[in-house]
């Protein structure tokens, strides 16, 4: 069956990195994409990545985010530097199964970014 699996949030200070890694399995997957959701907010696009390499990004990350993956292991990465306390938010992987023709979504995993 299809999984989408991410791993790697943790607790961090101000203006320090983290690197979220998201490994999908099942199937074979176009985009891929991060998202998040802080307390009380809706969720929203962090940034997403196509087969081909093409990313996007939230506003709010651009500068500080690089997006990536890795086709032939269906695995995908968030590298976050200079985080900041609003970064803080649970972060979910989803994946486009072209076979299933539906999209994926992780468990998320918890960023705390906090003195």
């Amino acid at each position: 069956q299809v999984q989408v699996v991410e791993s790697g949030g943790g607790l961090v200070q101000p203006g320090g990195s983290l690197r979220l890694s998201c490994a999908a399995s099942g199937s074979i997957f176009s985009a891929m994409g991060w998202y998040r959701q802080a307390p009380g907010k809706q969720r929203e696009l962090v940034a997403d990545i196509t087969s081909g390499g093409n990313t996007n990004y939230a506003d709010s990350v651009k500068g500080r985010f690089t997006i990536s993956r890795e086709n032939s292991k269906n695995t995908m990465y968030l590298q976050m530097n200079t985080l900041k306390p609003e970064d803080t938010a649970v972060y979910y992987c989803n994946a486009f199964s072209i076979i299933h023709a539906k999209i994926y979504w992780g468990q998320g995993t918890q960023v705390t970014v906090s003195s």
